[in-house]
């Protein structure tokens, strides 16, 4: 699944480690959903969206799944 995660993050000035505190997650966990190679549980996609202040469709892209 396509994100905006590590685009998102930097804008903010945010590091890797003080994202996954925050969220509750590994640091190595941000970097698997940065690089697409690991999809979050709805709880996390939930806390992403209310850090990030977005909707979750505006933070994740499905439509490559969609098929």
């Amino acid at each position: 699944m396509k994100n905006r995660l590590e685009q998102l993050r930097k804008e903010r000035g945010v590091r890797q480690e003080d994202l996954a505190q925050v969220l509750g997650v590994s640091r190595q966990t941000v970097i698997s959903l940065e690089k697409g190679k690991y999809n979050p549980s709805l709880a996390l996609a939930f806390r992403l969206a209310r850090y990030f202040c977005l909707p979750i469709e505006e933070i994740f892209d499905d439509t490559d799944e969609r098929a």
